[in-house]
Formats: C-alpha cells, structure tokens, sequence
C-alpha cells in the first residue's frame, strides 16, 4: 500500500465533520470542560493526552492537533498503529493476499491458460513483504505526528490523577505528561482461555500465527471468529490441513445466519474443517507436537486431536491493565470495558475512553470514528459515531462484508421488513472471470425501502485498503446490488 494512499485516506477521515444526528446517550452525564486554546512553549501541560496510539489513538491525537490542541500521543510499543498494523489487520492482510495469489496460481491459472513449469512458496519472502508493509505504515503515522505537531512519547502511561500520566519509558526513564483532557486509547489483547498458556511457538495468539517459520503439517483453531478463519486460511492455501473447534453452534455469531451456512460451505470445500459445540478440556505439549483433548459442549466423550500448532482465537479483551484506573476512579462493567457516556467521558471528569476499552464492535475502523468524535467534543463541536453503519468484514476468499442488521436482528425487533438475494453464479461479469461463488443480500423496510441491512458474499466484497463508514464495492457487485434490489422492489 503507497504511503501517499494511506495520507490521503487518513486525511480525509480527519478533516471531515462527522453528522449532527444525535448519539445514544449512556449512564453518565456530561458537562464540557472550558480550556484555553494556546499554551507558551515548552509549557508542560496538553489540551489533551492521549495513552494508546493505535486506529483510535493516533486518530484522536492528529484530529485533536489539526483543531489547535496542544497534544501528546503516549504509547508503549515503540512503533505507532497499536494492534491493527503491527501484528493484526495490516499484517494479517499482507499474508491473506500473498497465500491467495499462490492458491491461485497453483489451483487456478492453469484454467485461464496460464501454465506453470512449479509453484512453490518462500515463506521467508512473504514474511518479509509482510514486515515491510508493516514498517512503511507505522513509519508512516510517525510522519504524520510530526507534520501535525502531536507530542509523541514512547512508553507505558499510567494515571497518577485524572490530569496526569506517569510514563515509564523505553529507555527506562520516568517522565509526568500532564493534560487537562486525557484520552484512554489502549484498545485490546488476546483473550486466553483457563488451562493453555501461549508460548507464540506451538501454542499461538494471532501474533505468533503471523509469524510462524514454516508451515505447520496440522493447524487446529480454537475459535470460529474473523481472525481463527483468517489465519486459517492462510495456512490451509499453504498446505496446512486446518481444523476449527468452536465451543458455539456456529462459526462468526454476529453474521447473518443465511450467509454463515453458505460461508461455512465454501470453508468446507476449501477442505477446512470445522468442530462445531465443541468444548477444548486440555492441551498437553509435553511431547513433539500438541495434544488437544476436547468432548461436546454438552458433555460427553473425549477425543484427543494432535497438531503441530495451535491457534487461540476466542476473541479479545479490553486492556487496561497497569493503567491505574482503580486509582481515579474509573468505572467498568463485568467485561473490564470502561463505561462512558454519549460524549465518550468516563464517570471521572477530564477522562475519556474510546475504541476496544469501550462497549461496542472491537474494530479499527470504529476506534478511528470514536477518536474523531471524542476530539470534537472536547473541542466544543459536535461529533457522533453511528454504530449501525459500522461494517464488519472477514477476509477469507470469497469475503463476506456486511453493515446494517441481520435478518435475525430484524426479527427479534419486530421490525417490518423485506428481503432480497441475488446469486453471484447469475452475475456474468463474475462467470466471466470463472468466479462467481457468493450472494447479495439486502434487508429493507417494507413500508420506506429504507435500507436495514446489506451482506455480500464475494470476492472483494471489502477492500482490505480502506476502512470507511460502509463497504467499498466493485463494479460487479453494484450491478448485483441492483439486481437484488430490483427483486426487493418487485
């Protein structure tokens, strides 16, 4: 991805105002905080404090420098982009497209009349371009902090007050960043499960899967989420054999159940497969490989599993841990998520919180949308965040992109609604290029046509590039849109 690109992208979604329709309010009530909008300098103390400088970070910090804050960005990785571009969406995309481009080329050119004397994969090659795109983008945000003048302090923020951030640094070093408005940013980590300890070489979060230095023969996934069926298939196109345990019925919960059934098929002939109410009892890794004993969720008989690796991907949690929140004051709920109102303000004044740590979608891109709104806010304008137009996106192939209501959100609301589907094996333009796997679906109110729902199943159905407020759709899936919508209307 050119750097250029990603300026451009970012520079959009921070200059733009985002819409006055009013948020959902939450528990606590809010009253703006009045500040001065210059400081001397070299004065210690920021409009606003930022602790987290991932998507919804490092958005807020360049947002709220771009509106005449003084602001600094505290963030303990070393390198900026949290989760999302050092060993999440970014990385994990870079090794989705080279494993898809070797799928293709050993299982599909041949059929478009490309022959091939041998396909073979270097693992270390695609590892390194995958670094190499992570390096250029964080490198990249760290540009934008100095072209933006946003503070930037390398180190793990801590609160001593609701004004102040006590910052142990890389070098060992400890330094107070003081500011009259501080933004909790610090998104979220792997969730472990009781009894498996993740060593990042047998046993292995998302991060060590995206590290792996050689194919595992066998691969089982814990966890039938977006991120267990995309390392999943990254291995699978190279060469592992690949099997998803998941403690639930289904695979991806939140999907709608129409698209699950035919997205599960589509996994399934790609030869992965899938124990569904299935329950992980222990891993033993004492010998070669690992042992998983599993039985039904609802009880039974065991059945040990061996593989090379395991993959945990039960989800993520927020993180907040070693922040101090106690100390101040902070609420949370049971999940430790911090609890804010409609203006993203915590029960403690001049405390804010936004993105993972927060109820709501654990996504890059929502994290950027609240960080813009927050920022607003402090500044004395109006920002909002609409939480139904937040797509979701798993990047296997065919992809499944949806924003919008499931048909089975649509049902448990009452809501009076029709609906329209359109196969893409009726698409020509995707017969034309022999793929034509997937389906459009939409939901739309039977009264306005007012559109409730949109889910695509189909090759590209997002683009991996950008990350906007609604899917980006090809050409082939807007005449397949129109088609569907077509057959809403009839």
């Amino acid at each position: 991805m050119a750097l250029a690109s990603l300026a451009r992208r970012r520079a959009y979604v921070l200059s733009r105002n985002l819409s006055n329709s009013p948020a959902d309010a939450l528990k606590y009530s809010f009253s703006l905080t009045n500040f001065s909008r210059g400081f001397a300098t070299g004065s210690e103390e920021n409009d606003v404090v930022v602790i987290g400088g991932g998507p919804g970070g490092y958005v807020a910090a360049i947002k709220a420098a771009q509106l005449g804050l003084k602001t600094t960005c505290i963030e303990k990785r070393g390198t900026l982009g949290g989760t999302c571009l050092n060993v999440g969406c970014i990385p994990s995309k870079a090794l989705l497209h080279s494993s898809h481009m070797y799928h293709e080329a050993k299982h599909s050119f041949a059929s478009h009349g490309v022959k091939l004397s041998s396909v073979a994969v270097d693992l270390p090659a695609m590892m390194a371009q995958k670094d190499k795109a992570v390096s250029n983008l964080t490198r990249g945000i760290e540009g934008l902090f100095k072209k933006n003048k946003v503070n930037y302090v390398k180190g793990y923020g801590k609160f001593i007050s609701p004004s102040e951030a006590s910052v142990d640094s890389l070098e060992g070093e400890n330094t107070v960043v003081k500011g009259k408005n501080i933004i909790i940013a610090t998104g979220s980590d792997v969730k472990s499960l009781p009894g498996i300890t993740i060593d990042e070489k047998r046993i292995v979060s998302s991060t060590g899967a995206l590290a792996l230095t050689e194919v595992p023969k066998k691969l089982i996934v814990i966890g039938a989420g977006y991120i267990g069926l995309e390392m999943g298939s990254v291995w699978g196109r190279l060469g592992s054999e690949v099997t998803v345990v998941e403690f639930a019925p289904d695979i991806v919960p939140t999907m709608d159940a129409e698209i699950r059934k035919q997205f599960q098929r589509s996994l399934e002939k790609q030869k992965m497969k899938f124990m569904l109410k299935t329950k992980v009892v222990s891993v033993d890794t004492s010998g070669n490989g690992v042992k998983l004993t599993v039985e039904p969720a609802a009880g039974g008989d065991q059945t040990t599993l061996e593989a090379d690796v395991v993959l945990v991907s039960a989800g993520r949690t927020p993180f907040t841990s070693g922040l101090g929140l106690d100390k101040i004051g902070v609420e949370t709920d049971k999940a430790g998520r911090i609890l804010v109102n409609d203006r993203f303000a915590t029960n403690v004044a001049g405390v804010y919180a936004i993105g993972d740590v927060i109820p709501g979608p654990m996504l890059a891109h929502k994290a950027e949308e609240d960080g813009v709104a927050c920022v607003e806010f402090i500044a004395g304008k109006h920002g909002h965040v609409d939480y139904d137009k937040v797509p979701g996106v798993v990047y296997t192939h065919p992809e499944v992109a949806s924003v919008g209501k499931t048909e089975e959100q649509a049902k448990e609301l009452g809501l009076n609604y029709r609906v329209g589907k359109f196969p893409f094996l009726a698409n020509s333009r995707a017969k034309a290029i022999d793929d034509a796997e997937g389906i459009v679906k939409i939901l739309a109110d039977k009264e306005t046509d007012k559109i409730l729902g949109v889910h695509i199943m189909a090759p590209n159905a997002e683009s991996s590039s950008t990350k906007q407020s609604l899917p980006l759709i090809t050409m082939q899936q807007v005449r397949t849109l129109h088609e569907c919508a077509m057959h809403i209307l009839r």
